[in-house]
């Protein structure tokens, strides 16, 4: 059965409404003239990430999209931003700082003139190796540019204080980070973290103070600076101070920076207006991140959802490794029992496989057409874990596709970033138009061209938010009847 998207612009009418300090952003405005014209580029290391940096340009009215593809020939007018996502941080370094610099090198030529580096809150991957790759880039427009670190965000619990990354207070490498799986982080020092960068704190002074401050600390040989920030103040100093340098930086940092930036680059801006919501008879949510908050999430929904209305999609490691067996078993699946809930959940194996079973079935990812919106499988080498995260994401999103595919689908919820790459792939989408955040770091757009056009799509990272997020917000994406408890027969009423 052909799906349609059937829920078009599904939106949140709780989402956190953000005020500017009034006083940092009328003194960029009265003293920056080259505010007049801004375009703003991110470049993402990964597909969750960008969608949450991009989210907090998109509620403070900028004009806000996601490309899945290379961003050939487009020209970005005034108050416009385009993400790109590099997906970089798995990478090995020396492709990570070359897919960088070729995402830096695409919004450069669509006309952006301020660019933000979003890196992983918790530093996990390739991060160094994606700030080297942004900085040399943008130094062929900007001769004088350098970087400015600062990957915090209060709201999430990640600050930097006295150049150590923290997470609830506690030094990101003793966290579930430490162990992650395929990026973990074994150092919360960030002059491990970025080699040769200088570390300053921003104290009280203005922001073309802090701006002197930063641009003197800048004349190193790395021309890498890393910053504190402890607060969401801190932030929007930081950021104060980046918009007075304008593209002589380079700001590298999590949507936490993201906030601050949408307020100083361009202060005039209009709130964004709420689109009606239309809501969903049926919801995917797929879930490919192994952290330990992703699986809480998952493991609450499940616990929390009445069993009529949900149904999982859980194959095992081994039957994601062996070609082909993938698109049998949910053909079978789905042959086997038709009818699908509300709730549809496709979810990751919580082990990971042997690097000798990773080898086994590195040539085993589930096939599929190859559109011209789709990426070309990366040929450079990697390790077991990344060529483990590769199949296994595109495992799920032949999963994800066939359940599009069978019945009618109106939104999807991506947990991971992996997987969100593949199943976008998957449907050969070609960019997200960003609307609002349902939640703080919880993004919601709506997917544009391929197979999925016009589907509400929600992206989440794999750590962030509580146990209960993915349950809180599934009520929102979906139509009022749709979990409600069926009406007795005999009176008619609801229990």
């Amino acid at each position: 059965m052909t799906n349609s998207a059937s829920s078009k612009g599904a939106t949140d009418n709780r989402a956190v409404d953000r005020k500017p300090d009034e006083s940092a952003v009328n003194h960029i405005a009265a003293n920056h003239s080259d505010t007049n014209h801004i375009a703003v580029g991110i470049v993402a290391d990964d597909l969750t990430g960008g969608g949450d940096s991009a989210v907090q340009f998109a509620r403070d009215g900028w004009r806000t999209r996601l490309a899945l593809t290379p961003p050939d020939g487009q020209v970005l007018s005034h108050g416009a931003v385009l993400a790109v996502v590099s997906d970089a941080r798995a990478q090995p370094a020396p492709l990570a700082r070359q897919s960088t610099s070729d995402a830096v090198e695409a919004l450069g030529d669509a006309g952006v003139n301020r660019l933000l580096l979003k890196i992983d809150s918790t530093m996990r991957g390739s991060a160094h190796a994606q700030i080297l790759g942004a900085l040399k880039t943008w130094q062929r427009r900007n001769p004088a540019a350098f970087a400015v670190v600062c990957p915090a965000y209060p709201a999430m619990g990640r600050t930097v204080h006295n150049g150590r990354v923290l997470v609830n207070g506690e030094g990101v490498d003793t966290t579930a980070v430490g162990i992650d799986p395929v990026t973990p982080v074994t150092t919360n020092l960030l002059r491990e973290l970025v080699p040769g960068s200088v570390h300053v704190t921003l104290g009280t002074g203005t922001a073309v103070e802090h701006a002197e401050q930063l641009r003197a600390a800048g004349e190193n040989p790395t021309r890498v600076v890393t910053v504190d920030a402890q607060t969401d103040a801190d932030l929007l100093a930081l950021a104060a101070a980046v918009a007075v340098l304008g593209a002589e930086a380079v700001p590298a940092g999590s949507a936490g920076l993201a906030v601050a930036l949408s307020q100083v680059w361009r202060p005039a801006l209009a709130g964004v207006v709420a689109q009606p919501r239309q809501r969903a008879e049926r919801v995917i949510v797929v879930v490919s991140s192994l952290h330990d908050m992703s699986r809480a999430q998952y493991d609450h929904l499940v616990d929390n959802t009445p069993t009529e209305h949900v149904r999982r999609f859980a194959p095992s490691l081994a039957m994601l490794l062996t070609s082909g067996a993938i698109v049998d078993w949910i053909t079978e699946e789905l042959a086997a029992a038709p009818d699908l809930p509300a709730v549809v959940i496709v979810a990751t194996p919580s082990e990971r496989p042997a690097a000798s079973a990773v080898e086994t079935g590195r040539a085993q990812t589930p096939t599929q057409p190859q559109t011209p919106t789709q990426p070309q499988t990366p040929t450079q080498p990697q390790t077991p874990s990344q060529t483990a995260a590769i199949i296994i994401a595109a495992g799920l999103a032949a999963i994800t596709a066939a359940v599009f595919a069978h019945r009618p689908v109106g939104a999807v919820v991506l947990m991971g970033g992996e997987g969100a790459r593949a199943v976008l792939d998957r449907f050969a989408a070609g960019s997200i138009m960003v609307t609002n955040a349902i939640r703080e770091g919880i993004p919601v757009g709506l997917i544009e061209g391929g197979l999925a056009d016009g589907l509400t799509v929600v992206t989440k990272a794999g750590g962030f938010g509580s146990t209960a997020s993915i349950s809180d917000i599934l009520p929102e994406l979906l139509a009022d009847h749709v979990l409600s408890p069926p009406a007795n027969p005999n009176t008619g009423v609801q229990p």
